[in-house]
């Protein structure tokens, strides 16, 4: 059994999915994973289609430095955006594996929608690149581990109308304020 940081409020409506070790620059995937928070499957699905095809932009929100601007980042109120297409990808494998979960449970795969998405930086794997008079620096990469849930939405109950409404109690106070407000000035 896999340990998710969190659980799903109701599991018997919940499905997940996890990678772990996944080669692909953390950055871009925590940037990625934050877009899709709270979409729906499908118009998630379908907004990663369109980064791959570069139809629209990944807002970089936290990490922005050396970020370019573009026109396509006016749709979230930012102007920093790229299109980590690997990135993009990876996202997408997992939601499709997160959708093959809820089939498996018997979920509404229309109704599901991503509640949860986390993103933690793996360990670094280590290369060597070769520097100017003879030495050796260090040349690492920065995979991440990804974990998502996605949960049918609760349905919304109304409340019920309270038949007897309780009489409301004033202090001492503030039945004298009244009384002074009702008869006037003595």
């Amino acid at each position: 059994m896999v340990k998710y940081s969190r659980e799903a409020k109701n599991p018997s409506k919940a499905c997940k999915a996890q990678g772990v070790d996944l080669r692909v620059h953390y950055k871009n995937t925590y940037e990625t994973a934050q877009a899709i928070k709270g979409m729906k499957l499908k118009v998630a699905q379908q907004y990663l289609q369109d980064v791959c095809e570069k139809k629209r932009c990944i807002p970089f929100r936290k990490y922005t430095g050396c970020c370019g601007r573009t026109a396509q980042a006016k749709e979230f109120k930012m102007s920093q955006g790229r299109w980590p297409v690997k990135s993009a990808k990876i996202i997408l494998n997992l939601l499709r594996n997160a959708e093959s979960n809820a089939e498996f449970k018997n979920l509404d795969t229309e109704n599901l929608e991503i509640q949860h998405v986390q993103v933690n930086a793996a360990q670094q794997g280590r290369r060597r690149t070769y520097r100017a008079h003879g030495r050796i620096g260090p040349y690492m990469n920065c995979p991440c581990h990804v974990e998502l849930i996605l949960q049918e939405p609760d349905e919304s109950v109304e409340k019920a109308e309270e038949e007897e409404a309780k009489p409301k109690k004033f202090t001492k106070k503030q039945l004298a304020v009244r009384r002074l407000k009702v008869g006037g000035a003595p």
